[in-house]
Parts: C-alpha cells; structure tokens; sequence
C-alpha cells in the first residue's frame, strides 16, 4: 500500500483503536487505507486475588495516551490537528467478563479472557446446550459466579466485553459486533442474533440456581460489519482526547474482537480461508463453508463481523515466554554495557534459530504463562526441561521457543484436521513475531503443514482492521464486506508465501510427539507448586 503524502484535512480519516494484550494502539487510515499514523500505550495484566485483570483506570489512561501519541505524530508529519474525522472502531480482547448495576457500576474487576476458573459452568452449559462453551465465553464467567455465589451476580443488569465497554462509553449505545459477541453467547449467523433456543435454555439453568433475569436482557445488541452502531458524543471525544481538539459526532463502526479484526486485517472471511494471529495468546480462525459434524471442547464456534460461521482453535499462550527470555538477554546486554533496540535483539536471536539441530538440542519448553483448555492444563507454570549430552546453544534454544509457541494452537489444529474434512485454500498470519521476516512463518508452516502467506503490514494488526471497518461503516453505496476487502482494501496487497519442508514438518512433529509425552509434568506442576 502506497503512502498518501498530502491531506488538505482531516475529514477522510478513520481511527481505528484496538486494545491488545499488551498494549493499547491507534491507527489513523486515509481513504486509500494507507497508515498514516500510530500511537501505543503499553500495558500489562495483573493477577489479582486469584483473577487475571486490568484496571479499568489503565483501561482509559491507556486509550487517552495511546490516542495522543498517534494524534501528535499525525500533526507533525502532517500539519494538521485531527478534530471533524470520517470514523472510529474500537476493538479489543474477545470474551471475558465485564459486569455492571442497573446504576451503570462496575460490580467486579475486569475478568479477561485468560482466566480458566470456569471449568465447571463450562463443562455445564455444554451439556444443556449441546454446544461448545469454552471457558472463556462471558457466559460461562457469568454461570460460575452463579455457582461459587458470588455476592455480586444478584445486582446484575448488563455484560459485555472489554471493546463493548469501551464503545458504550463513547458512544451511549449498547450494542457488539456480531464476532465479539459469538464469544460472549453462541450466535444465529443466518438472523445476526444470538441464539433464541439456547437463551431459553441459559434462562432456565441460571433461574434454578436463583438468577432471575434473562440472558437476553443483559447482553448488548449485535450488529455486523457496515452497520452504524452509534456516533461518538461529546463526553466519548473528551474521553479520547482530554485536549478537545476532536469533535464528536463521527460515525462508529461495531465494536469487534481481534479475532475479528484480525480475519479483516488479512483478507480472510471467506468460507476456505483462515488466519492465524500470533501474539501473547495463538489462535487459529478457519472460515467453514459447512457446520462441523462433532463438538469439540478444543474449538470455538464463533463468527466473522460479516456474519459467516467459524472454527476457532485458541491457545491462551504464545510469545509471551518468548518475550520475558529476550527481557533476560536485553538485561545480561545492558550489564555488559551493549544496547540494542528490541527489533534488532529479537531479529539477530531469531535468526540464529536457522542454524539449529533437527532435535533442538534435546530441548523442551512449555510456555504456559496461564492455564492452557487444550492440554488440560489447569495453572500455567512456565517450563524449561534440558536433556543432557546435547547441544545447548543458542540456535537450539531459539528454535525450541518457537517451536512452543506454536505447539499447542498445532496440538489443537491437528484434532480439527483429523476429524472433520474441512478445506483450506489459504492461511494467512500476522502478529509482531512476523515482523523477522520468513522465521516464525517458516516454523509456523512447519506446524500447520501448509503454506503460509504474512502481508507486508502483517505487523498491523486488529488496529488498522477495526479502522478498515469504521471505513466501511461509513460507505454511501453498500457492498458486501468480503467485496469492499478483495476489490478495495486488498486489491494490490504485498505478501509472502512459504511453503514447508518435509524435514522441517518431520522435527515439529517429533517435538510434538515429545511435547505430549511431557504433558504430565506441566499438568501436575500446580499440584506441588500451589500457592508459591
């Protein structure tokens, strides 16, 4: 995508803000989809009395900064101040648990979606549903807090997810994207609602155990891609940007989840397609062009923001290990009086991962900062194991942090390959670990056993995704969205395609076989280690 270089003002712009696992970022995007500006906010989450949160004061402390970083550089590189834009999105971690009073209070700190205390309303509501309910799915939080008693569930009187708060705040309007919302409730993808049978089914389960209110009464309306979901007000502009120089009164989009955001950051919504986003958590999206026959605790049903079915296998862990090693190396640099940027230090390891062993040294890894739904693993303890009389280098050591990240999403792909004929003409990945070009994605083909495409901006993300929906939003002439992608926002992408070697997809499979085997030992780690 080719740079605009002049703007006579800020009237195309749309903003496109997504709040990511570890940091908040905003996007501005002409009407080419060209980015012309970024701004970040760092963040992180805490455990906090037993729950995996973020404060909701990072929460706008973050967007507000992130905002003004994109805003600042926008008016340097620019000349202009952004006040009368085209558009906003708002998107953000998918599932979890935001509850809030008839008096519009937040009843208990956010809980994210890497919290797995819910096996048992999971394991619950699948059975009445039939139905695949992981525990990350808002409904489930929702059961369990029924379950444990929880005070707080009897004041109950509206739930939704992190990028649902966010919009609502901006705009008034309580409504979702129809893909964040496949999170919180199983959907109806041919009537764009949730499903009629199934909230029958929650409101009975949930009343005998003294909850009176009706699922339907408590979650956000749904809407898809290209609907208007409101205007942003003008107590959501100062919210955004305390400075008061943007005006209220632009169209916004539905808000909508990374995974969502993600499957239109890389063009991939049509039935055969599929993307992987790799980040702190994996997943895999695959678009179906047919109902799967089976239910798998191992895969999400959800949906794209155009309303088709999807097949989601999620990892709750991914680089996040990878990350707190380099955190080690740049330290040990900087004891030695060295520094180097984090692009330089993570390409120059990566890379030495080329030079490594066919059985990584007789290494192993198990990146399991948080519980992990696909091995049954139900408290995270990250785990190093080193077999003597091998080769501990670190060309090894590199690719074995590689080869975990994307173990388990591959653990999980291979059951969905295995039992349903399902048909992939194209996967495409993005996330920052693909910004070392032709490394991870070379690993990753090697899991999955298939090519695999990264587009030049794969780096990108959800926050030029949610701008390219606000775009949409605001179109005069209504077009499908696989339409308004493949003919417009993709229409001369940039990308790279690898195919995997026989000896590369030979040595995953093997460090599989390997990683299964050592299952038992991350699986009782908690048994020995709790409360430590």
């Amino acid at each position: 995508m080719q740079r605009a270089t002049q703007l006579k003002d800020s009237s195309g712009i749309s903003i496109g803000i997504e709040f990511g696992s570890t940091r908040i970022k905003t996007v501005a995007i002409d009407e080419q989809f060209n980015t012309l500006a970024s701004g970040y906010y760092e963040w992180e989450n805490q455990f906090t009395n037993g729950y995996w949160t973020y404060s909701v004061n990072d929460i706008w402390i973050g967007i507000q900064k992130s905002y003004k970083d994109m805003a600042t550089t926008f008016q340097t590189q620019y000349g202009l101040t952004l006040k009368t834009i085209n558009s906003i999105g708002i998107s953000g971690m998918m599932h979890g648990y935001l509850a809030f009073n008839e008096y519009e209070d937040l009843l208990v700190p956010f809980r994210t979606w890497r919290n797995s205390y819910t096996t048992e309303a999971a394991q619950k509501l699948r059975e009445v549903f039939k139905y695949n309910i992981p525990e990350r799915w808002s409904v489930a939080h929702l059961y369990q807090a029924i379950l444990n008693k929880e005070t707080h569930v009897s004041s109950v009187n509206y739930i939704t997810t992190l990028s649902g708060y966010i919009h609502w705040y901006l705009t008034g309007e309580k409504v979702l994207g129809i893909g964040d919302a496949s999170g919180m409730f199983p959907v109806d993808v041919q009537n764009q609602s949730y499903r009629k049978d199934l909230l029958a089914k929650a409101d009975q389960l949930l009343q005998a155990h003294g909850f009176n209110k009706s699922m339907c009464d408590i979650l956000p309306s749904i809407k898809s891609a290209g609907e208007v979901a409101g205007y942003l007000t003008k107590e959501g502009a100062q919210l955004l940007d305390p400075e008061g120089n943007l005006e209220p009164g632009c169209i916004m989009c539905p808000p909508e989840g990374d995974a969502g955001t993600g499957m239109v950051a890389t063009n991939a919504i049509t039935p055969q397609s599929g993307n992987i986003s790799a980040g702190t958590s994996a997943f895999a999206m695959i678009v179906l062009d047919h109902p799967l026959q089976k239910v798998y605790p191992e895969v999400d049903i959800v949906a794209t923001p155009s309303s088709s079915e999807v097949a989601m296998i999620h990892s709750n862990n991914c680089t996040s290990e990878i990350n707190a090693w380099m955190n080690l190396f740049e330290e040990l640099f900087k004891t030695m009086g060295v520094n180097f940027s984090q692009d330089y230090l993570y390409g120059q390891l990566l890379k030495t991962s080329e030079k490594s062993d066919d059985d990584l040294g007789g290494l192993l890894s198990y990146g399991y900062v948080s519980g992990e739904n696909i091995t049954n693993v139900e408290v995270g303890y990250p785990l190093f194991i080193r077999e003597p009389n091998h080769n501990f280098t670190i060309a090894n050591f590199m690719k074995m942090q590689l080869f975990s990240a994307f173990s388990t999403l591959k653990i999980g792909m291979d059951l969905l390959k295995d039992n349903e004929h399902i048909t992939i003409n194209k996967l495409i990945a993005h996330g920052g670990i693909f910004k070392t070009e032709g490394i991870a994605q070379s690993v990753l083909a090697a899991a999955m056993d298939a090519p695999i495409t990264v587009m030049k901006h794969a780096s990108e993300g959800g926050a030029w995704g949610i701008s390219v929906l606000a775009q949409f939003a605001t179109l005069k002439h209504k077009t499908t969205l696989e339409a308004f992608l493949s003919e417009r926002v993709f229409a001369t992408a940039d990308e790279t395609t690898l195919t995997p070697q026989k000896k590369d997809v030979d040595n995953f499979n093997h460090y599989i076989e390997k990683t299964i085997k050592g299952l038992p030992i991350e699986q009782s780690m908690n048994k020995y280690l709790e409360g430590e």
